[in-house]
């Protein structure tokens, strides 16, 4: 079966007014879709921290929503800074976010662990200077 869905977003470095959209629009078409309430909370979760790390840390970038018979593929790809411990980055509560970031309330370093927590499957590759990749798959039943 073909792609129900296929939608690309940008996300710009620092854009806060903007930021949320992305992720509401995609737990949008998932309850148009029929998607089990279950499956919608955890890719909204999931959407929501990597659009805000696209936000507060990137140079800016795009998120690749993909939905099919089997499941929701969700991908976020930018440009720089990179990762130089992705280990590191995926401890609770350790941050690089900066003054702006944490005086809105963001930057408690959850969103990478949320991220694998939320998704069936995750994968994350960065390369410092260049940017990281992170593929989220999330099944359907």
């Amino acid at each position: 079966m073909e792609g129900l869905i296929h939608q690309e977003y940008p996300v710009e470095k620092g854009d806060y007014t903007s930021a949320g959209q992305a992720s509401a629009d995609m737990k949008r078409r998932l309850r148009q879709l029929g998607v089990s309430a279950n499956v919608m909370r955890r890719v909204a979760v999931a959407s929501y921290e990597v659009e805000l790390n696209l936000v507060i840390h990137s140079l800016g970038g795009k998120l690749v929503f993909d939905v099919d018979s089997e499941g929701v593929s969700l991908i976020s790809k930018d440009r720089g800074p990179g990762i130089p411990d992705i280990e590191l980055a995926m401890k609770e509560g350790y941050s690089t976010a900066d003054d702006e970031a944490r005086s809105l309330g963001f930057g408690a370093g959850m969103g990478l662990p949320n991220m694998k927590r939320n998704a069936d499957g995750f994968r994350i590759e960065s390369e410092v200077g260049v940017g990281t990749t992170i593929e989220m798959r999330f099944l359907l039943s």
